[in-house]
Parts: structure tokens; sequence; C-alpha cells
């Protein structure tokens, strides 16, 4: 027999190795049992490898080449060469052969790190290949690298040194048993030296990209689940803070105050998970659901008895669990691969995995965990759902919980659905007790204080008229200022101020942990206490603390929306979900998307201290239909026909010229409407209009999130007093220039209209704040139609003027609104015939999108009611035609804009930019329909009201709900700019630095 092996001339055996290698050799190749010199040989090379550091460094590089039983190469014989007089006397019928013979020589089983084909095409010079033959196997076989290379595209030489390395390892993975392993079409061979077994090879480990890495050079190295993470032990003894562990079977163990059977928990073992079942037993619950609250993987390894739970975790914060999974991928799907990576891991590693007991001090660490087979790796699953087979009441949910903010409405509606599957939650059967409901995540406390919160409120409900629990407090705490949600959510709902105390009441029986409802105002105490802001890896802490608050206190409402969901379903046996109901109440969207109101609070200091500045309008506010000259305003036109104009914000100046021009003998308008648009603050400083923003973002408006436009008005009111106050040189920006200058007049907006009242009788101004960008709100609607009906009233040939701060979007939104309501009050005009349009993208520019028709389809004569939008955008658009603005056209326009942005940021804003744009048109065609539908009774119904009574109902909110471009791409179900939650409050502006008081 001959082995072929090339090395390349540097192999020498190293200074330091083990001097008893042939010796070690020699027993290889003459092992008891059935004689076999080929795998014998193969020990050889085993442990030639094992004993020569430098033989290992040149099968890791790919430069090591092996030919096993009698595949000499053609032109070379089994005489040593010169390379291997190191050898000589240990490995007999070796030869050391130049790398270009080889490639003659047909591989029957080889693997190439540098490309897709065996090694017999490899171009590259230098690959690793292992041969083997023998009388069973006849056929010629190779196994390539392609596979690996197919998964995460190997392409760096530590991945290419990390490939050959884990080839070497599946060759040795049943080297401890193999007598000889043959290789065949199907998988590898192996038969056992005691010739009594003989088995097949089919593990895929070729096929998976290991990755190995280490916690820091002082620890070993070894795989990673994931090809990143590191297996940490998920609770260690400092979180049980209530010391339950012994005593209960889990950390954190507690039962709600006020008599309900809710519980919670912190992670338990398999073990201590019995131990739990077997105290609710105890204690008399015949019936229980478990709620694991979990979103991230956990795996329970066989530590000696038990099964003790382990989470992947990433190396920069080994304290925080993954989060916010890939979309459409269910974690338990995930827990299974880990455990597929694990056991494979151990296969590769003599039967053992590492992991991490205490990564505070990292003593001892890693540890080992031998695994066996999969049954040593339990998922959670297994762990919560068996037990179902010894207590039949025992019921099991996997309900994962977002660690901040508030539960999806999904999420919700998973917990409801559980719920029903339960007769004694749905029944007020006083001779059967409602089952326990036990909560768990990983400490106890977040997840699950939330989750205890939604149970303690279910079995309120539960119990019908009952008082609702009034638990001690540890301390009288005094009396909280409510935030302006809260305060908005009590005003606006019948039965709200006892809706918010029942909440109240249960977040304290569930505190025993974790106030939710103190965690609020702590995280505001903090934000406040934040003198100068500074960054804290990369991060401002402002941000930080800002997002916290908001977070906290989105949970605490959505616990008060899911309690007023519960007081209208609950006695239905929740007839709706929780996400068709919130539809049903659009104005809690409404509510949510303004929880940052601490606009509303700013001074005039943040402008003497330069933290915002003043920015004069015409600066981001070009005259693109060049009537500063004629008009002194910018963008002032007329819809042909029509008393409706619009315009630009005009100065105190500006507003005399463009007064003069509607009364006089051509125009005769003896009453004018004037409505400003804007939702930001506007000040006038000797005699130029200003509006504040941030140093950073000089383009971008501030909008203030008001629920009237009187506090608009009197924040104006406010800063205007304090920088008349101040006398400081302030930090302004003109047109193309900044400069300091002291303000000797300031007005309000409120105030250069009522200067020109005295000279114009018939003059009459409103504030009607809407969105830039978006829809207006219902309410919006509702102010914009009474306006024009008292006007119309009055006199039915009433001027309508409507400005923002350029005359484009705001103004002509609210011009169109102008021109349909004229239309009903007037009559509508005939329509022309359709035109036949062929240019690119035809049906999107004529505002055929899936979702708009999907609304056409719900509306009765809902065709009718979009032409006649469509006809008053073509009215309204004609005047502005140098703008290029039509807002029906610029949905198509911006959405093949986002599809291509330089950058993820540019991208998200220009598709929220689309959505909003195709949103503002349907709530054109709604309205339209809203005016013909309830023109019979004169509107006396608010469009907001038909909107929540008629509209709701029907599911135009669910359409909203699901807002996209089904045709033009593939949609995400989880995308938040689709939903009107994530939508609505991206367009309130939440991602302003918070200047004012959230309270």
């Amino acid at each position: 027999m001959s082995v072929h092996m090339y090395v390349p001339p540097c192999v020498h055996r190293k200074a330091g190795c083990d001097p008893g290698v042939q010796q070690q050799m020699q027993r290889a190749g003459n092992e008891p049992g059935r004689k076999s010199q080929r795998a014998g040989a193969f020990s050889h090379i085993l442990l030639l490898l094992k004993h020569f550091p430098c033989l290992r460094s040149a099968l890791g590089h790919g430069r090591l080449m092996a030919v096993l039983p009698g595949r000499e190469a053609a032109g070379h014989s089994a005489v040593p060469s010169a390379d291997s007089s190191h050898f000589g006397g240990w490995l007999q019928g070796f030869s050391f052969l130049p790398f270009p013979a080889l490639m003659a020589e047909k591989p029957c089983w080889g693997f190439s790190h540098g490309g897709a084909g065996p090694c017999l095409e490899d171009k590259g010079g230098e690959s690793l290949l292992w041969m083997m033959g023998t009388t069973a196997s006849t056929a010629q076989q190779t196994v390539s690298a392609s596979a690996f290379e197919s998964v995460h595209g190997i392409g760096t030489m530590e991945d290419q040194r990390s490939l050959s390395i884990h080839s070497f390892q599946t060759l040795g993975l049943h080297n401890s048993k193999a007598k000889s392993i043959i290789t065949n079409k199907v998988a590898p061979v192996v038969i056992t030296y005691n010739c009594r077994e003989e088995f097949q090879i089919h593990d895929d480990l070729l096929k998976a990209n290991y990755t190995v890495g280490r916690i820091s050079d002082a620890t070993l190295e070894h795989y990673l689940v994931q090809g990143k993470y590191f297996m940490v032990r998920d609770v260690y003894s400092k979180l049980d803070v209530l010391n339950t562990t012994a005593s209960c079977g889990a950390p954190n163990f507690r039962q709600a105050k006020g008599g309900y059977a809710v519980f919670g928990m912190g992670q338990p073992s398999l073990g201590g998970f019995k131990l739990v079942l077997q105290k609710l037993q105890r204690e008399g619950h015949k019936e229980c659901v478990f709620f694991c609250v979990r979103e991230e993987p956990v795996l329970f390894l066989r530590v000696e008895s038990d099964f003790v739970p382990y989470t992947p975790r990433g190396k920069e914060n080994l304290h925080e669990n993954l989060h916010s999974l890939r979309r459409g991928l269910r974690v338990e799907d995930l827990e299974l691969t880990i455990r597929k990576e694990i056991h494979d891991f151990a296969q590769l590693s003599e039967g053992v995995y590492y992991v991490y007991n205490d990564i505070e001090r990292f003593r001892d660490e890693p540890h080992t965990v031998r695994v066996q087979g999969e049954e040593d790796i339990h998922v959670t699953e297994e762990v919560y759902r068996r037990p179902i087979f010894l207590l039949p009441t025992y019921r099991y949910h996997r309900l994962p919980l977002p660690v901040d903010g508030a539960p999806l409405e999904e999420q919700f509606d998973a917990f409801i659905c559980f719920l029903r599957e339960s007769s004694g939650l749905l029944l007020r059967d006083p001779s059967r007790p409602p089952p326990a409901l036990l909560f768990s995540c990983q400490t106890g406390v977040g997840r699950t204080n939330l989750a205890m919160a939604l149970g303690t409120l279910i079995l309120h409900h539960h119990r019908g008229a009952a008082p609702k629990p009034d638990p001690p407090h540890p301390a009288k705490m005094p009396p909280r200022a409510k935030f302006r949600v809260i305060q908005s959510f009590i005003e606006m709902v019948p039965k709200g101020q006892q809706m918010v105390e029942e909440v109240d009441s249960v977040i304290a029986s569930c505190s025993e942990m974790h106030d939710m409802k103190e965690a609020i105002y702590e995280s505001k105490k903090k934000l406040e206490g934040i003198g100068e802001d500074y960054q804290i890896q990369g991060n401002s802490t402002k941000e930080y603390f800002l997002q916290r608050t908001l977070q906290s206190l989105e949970r605490y409402f959505y616990l008060i929306a899911f309690n007023y969901y519960l007081h209208e379903q609950y006695p239905l046996g929740f007839a709706l979900s929780f996400s068709r109901w919130m539809c049903r109440h659009p104005e809690l969207y409404r509510l949510q998307a303004i929880m940052n109101s601490s606009e509303l609070t700013i001074t005039g200091d943040l402008i003497t201290k330069g933290t915002r500045v003043l920015v004069v309008d015409e600066r981001f506010c070009p005259d693109v239909l060049s009537t500063v000259k004629e008009m002194s305003v910018a963008n002032f036109r007329r819809v042909p026909k029509m008393p409706i104009y619009g315009t630009a914000q005009p100065s105190s100046k500006a507003l005399s010229s463009v007064l003069r021009y509607l009364t006089d003998a051509k125009r005769k308008h003896s009453r004018i409407l004037w409505v400003s648009l804007r939702e930001e603050v506007v000040l006038e400083g000797n005699e130029q209009i200003y509006t504040l923003r941030e140093p950073g973002s000089l383009d971008q408006l501030i909008p203030v999130p008001v629920s009237t436009p009187e506090q608009l008005e009197k924040l104006e009111s406010t800063l205007k007093g304090d920088l008349l106050k101040s006398q400081k040189w302030l930090e302004v920006y003109l047109e193309a220039e900044k400069q300091m200058k002291m303000f000797k007049s300031c007005l309000t907006t409120q105030e250069i209209f009522n200067q020109h009242k005295s000279t114009c009788q018939g003059l009459t101004y409103r504030r009607i704040p809407i969105p830039d960008f978006c829809a207006p709100k219902e309410q919006d609607f509702d102010r914009l139609l009474e306006a024009m009906k008292s006007a119309l009233a009055e006199d039915s040939q009433t001027a309508f003027v409507f400005n923002c701060a350029s005359g484009r979007g705001r103004t002509t939104t609210a011009m169109v609104i102008a021109v349909l309501t004229l239309w009903h009050f007037n009559g509508i005009p005939e329509m022309s015939e359709e035109e036949i349009v062929s240019v690119p993208d035809a049906k999107y520019t004529k505002g055929e999108f899936e979702v708009v028709m999907k609304v056409v389809q719900l509306l009765p004569d809902g065709h009718r009611m979009k032409k006649e939008v469509d006809m008053a955008l073509d009215t309204v658009s004609e005047t502005m035609t140098p703008m290029h603005y039509h807002l029906r056209e610029i949905i198509i326009c911006t959405y093949r804009q986002g599809r291509s942005g330089k950058d993820e940021q540019e991208r998200r804003l220009l598709r929220l930019r689309s959505l909003q744009y195709l949103e503002r048109y349907i709530y054109l065609i709604l309205f339209n329909s809203y005016l013909h539908l309830e023109k019979k009774d004169s509107w006396q119904r608010p469009f907001s009201l038909w909107m929540r009574e008629v509209a709701a109902v029907a599911g135009v909110y669910e359409v909203l709900d699901g807002l996209g471009f089904p045709e033009l791409e593939q949609l995400e179900d989880e995308e938040p700019l689709r939903r009107l939650r994530g939508r609505w409050r991206a367009q309130s502006g939440a991602g302003w630095p918070s200047r004012g008081d959230l309270v």
C-alpha cells in the first residue's frame, strides 16, 4: 500500500511535538480486529495532523493534499522525496509530491476551498484534497465547497480557513468508532472497528457555514449559534428579588392583590415549572392557563437531573435578550433550528457544547454541557405543553409581548382568542371559579407585569358589578398631574374617568415587583433632570429617556384602551377582535399619535438661548407662480369661475394688498373668510414672517399637536410676550444669510388679521390647523365645513381664501374641499367624457390604486364620488401648473422616488409621504360621499361622527389600516407605516426632541 501526500517545503516536525507519535502511529496502523491498511493509513494521516502543527496549518490553508490507497499520480513513484526525510522511519509508503503532478489525478472524494467544483477544476493553485477508495466503492465522487458558499458566501481568508477546518472535523466525526469509511453515491459508509456495526453518514454538517468565536482573548473559542450568539444562562440568583425559586419553583413568583387568581413569575427550569403547577394545585386551582410572554428563543439544556434555560445573546451585550426578530420568523421555529445547531456542534466537539453561567465575573467560563442527542435539549414548547397530558385542565399559550411599549393589536387579539377557549372566563357562573392565569417572562418583572394587568382586567370584568379592588399602597403618594393624552381620553369617552381609575387600581394590584404607572413619572423625572444633553454610546441621553417615557406612557394608554374594549365587548362575548374594535374607534389612534404634546409648553427661552431659531418663511417657500411683484405675496391664485383663492403666508403689508384686490371694483367681495391652515408657530417680527425650527433641521417645520386652534394661538401669544420682554439679539435666518436681530415689533397671526378688520369690515379670520403632507383629520373637515356654512349663510357670494406656508400642499387640499362644498351648495357641474390617456402609469396617475378602488367599492355610487373628486383636483391644479403639483398625480411620483432613494432614511421618508398622499386622496373621496349622503339633513351630523358611525362600520378604517401599493410591491403586514397606529404617529412630529413638559 502507498499513500501520497503533497506538502509545501516548509513542513517539518516542530519542536515540542509528542515524542510518542511514532509509537501511536504504529499502533494506529495495526489495530486489532479486521485488518485494513486503508483504515490504518487514514489514522496515520489524522495522527500526523494532530502532532504536527505545521501540517495542520497547511491543511487549514488548503496547502496539503493526500492521496490514499493505490492512487499514485501518473509519473511519480512512491519513493520518498527530499522533503520526506523528516518522516522516513515513521510512516512507510508516504510520498511527498509536487502539486502539479496531483492535478492529473481524478479525485474520488475531494474538497475545494476555492471554487464550486472539485480540486481537478481548481485553477487557483493550491487546494485541499482527501481521496479514498476501497474495493467496496468503485464510483468516483466529489464533495465540493459550493454548498458552503451558497449559504453565506465564503470569500475571506478567515472564512476559507474555517471551511477547511470544518471539512476535516466532519471527516473525522466518526473516526473514534470507524475502522473504515467507504464512499458511495448516497453517503459515506462507516464500518466500526469491531466489525459489528455498519452505518451511513447522512448528517448535513458539511452544508452548514459554522462560525467560531470567543467572548474575550482569555476564553475558549467555540461554535456560535446562528453564526454569532453565545448561549447564556437565562436567570441567575440575583434576579430572584422575592427569593421564591426554592419555595415555589420559579424566581419572583407572586399573586396579584385583591383576590384575583392572577400569578406572575420569572423563567423556571423544567423541574421548577413542575413545582409551580403543584403549588397551584395545592392551593385549589383546578384550571390553569399559562402564558409564556417571551419573544426571544429559550432552550433548556440538561444539567444534572434538571433542564436549565439558556438564551442566545450577542457578544456586544450579553445581558440583553434577542428581540425584534426577523419578520415572519416564528420563535418556536428558531428554537428548533438552534437545538439542531447545538446538537451538531456537540457532535463536532466530542459530545459537549459550551455555555456561560457567570457573565459578571466569567469565572471558569465557558462551562461544558454534555449533549449526546437532541433529547438532551428541550425547546419551550416541550417544557410547557407536555403537562397537558398529566393535567387535562391545564392550557399553554405563547404570547410574545414587547419588552418596551404597548403590545400590537394582533397580540391583544391573540390574548383574547386564547381566553375565548376557556368557558370559565366567558360565563359568569358563581359555582365555577375562573381559571388561574399564570404569566412568565425572563425575570418576571416588565412583560409579566403587563400581562398580569391584562389578566386582572379580564377577571375584574368577569366579576361583573363587583367593586373595583383598592389594595393598600405602601405609602400614600401625592396626587399626580395627569398626562394630556389621558386627560383627553377622559374628556372624550363616556365613563372615561371610571375606566382610568380601574386601570390604576389594577396596576396597583400587580405592583409588587414593578409599578407601570410610576415608571412613567420616573422616566419623565430623569428626562427633566438632564441639563445639557450628552451622548452615551453614540446616542442622545435625552432622546433615550424621552423614548422610555413615551413607551411607558403608550403601555399605560393601551391598557386604558383595552379596558374600554372590555367594557364594550366582554358582555358581547368579544364579538369584535381588539384590532377591529380599534378601527371602530379611530379617535383612539388620533390620541396616541399626539402622546408627546410637549410642544404646547415651550417658552421664549428656547429662542433667546439658541435652542430653537427663527427662520423667515421666504427661505424655503419660493414664489413659483411669480405673484409677489403684483400681490406682495407668493403663489397667489384663484380657482376658475369660483370665489376660492389660495396663497402663501402673507405678512401684514401683503395682507393689505390682497384685501384691496379682493374688494376692488372688479371683484367686489363684500365678505371674505380667510383661513390659516398652519399647524406650526408663526410670528411676525419687524414686518417679516418667521417660524421656529431646530438649528440642525432648518428646512423642516415643527408641528404643534393641538386638539383645538385656540391652543396654538395661546402658545403664539406666550412666545411673543417672551421675545418682547427679553429684548435680546436673536439669531434669525433670512432668505440667504444668518443675522442677529432684535425685534422692535412682534405680532401673532391673529393680531395681523385683527389690525385689518377696521379697514375691511367683511373680513373673518379662522385658524384651522391641518397637518402638512397628510389628509386633514376628521375634525379638520368639520371645522372647514362649519366655517364655510356659516359664511355662506350670511352671504352666498363670500370669498374663501386659504393659506399655509408656501401656498402649496395644505392650501391646495383646502381649496379642493372648498370646491366640493360649493358644488354641493350651488350644483355639481356636468362631468366631461373621460379622456383616453396613453402615458406610462396612466392607471396610477388617474388614482386607480387597488386600495382606492376598495374604498370606491364600499361607497354608494363610489365611482361617481371618485370622478367628482378628480374633477375638483384637476380644476384646482389648473391654477398652479408651474408648481407641477397635483394632489392625485403626486402619489405615484413620490412612490417611484422612494423606490430609488439614496439611503434608507430618504426611502423611508418618501415611503411615508406616498402613503400619506394616498390616504389624503381617499379622505377627499370619503368627504365627497359624506356631502352627498348627508346633504338631505344639511350636514347636521359632522363628518367626524359620520366616519365613526357609518364609514367605520362599513370597514373604511380597516382598509386604511392596511394601506399600501399591493399592485406594485410585495406588502409586509408588519410594516408600521401601513398601519394607522404607526402612520399617524409618524406624521405627528413624534421624532422631534422634547423641548417642553410632557404633563
